[in-house]
């Protein structure tokens, strides 16, 4: 039976406390655990993948722009 939702306190103080506690509950947290390691499978797959597929003058063309970014924007 779903959970029946629960009055919200009238004091200013607990009701802040009771909207911190819901949105600090843990059971997303495994939720984005499961999503992002199936995200760094992936990411570690596709890497070398594209890598493979791209020429050298490609990939030095991806790297130049890529180290004018990062000068550019420090």
């Amino acid at each position: 039976m779903p959970e029946r939702p629960r009055k919200r306190p009238a004091d200013l103080n607990r009701l802040a406390a009771s909207i911190v506690e819901d949105s600090t509950d843990e059971e997303p947290a495994e939720e984005r655990s499961v999503a992002s390691r199936m995200g760094e499978r992936g990411g570690a797959k596709g890497g070398p993948a594209r890598a493979a597929k791209l020429s050298p003058a490609k990939r030095s063309e991806i790297a130049r722009k890529a180290a004018r970014a990062r000068w550019a924007s420090g």
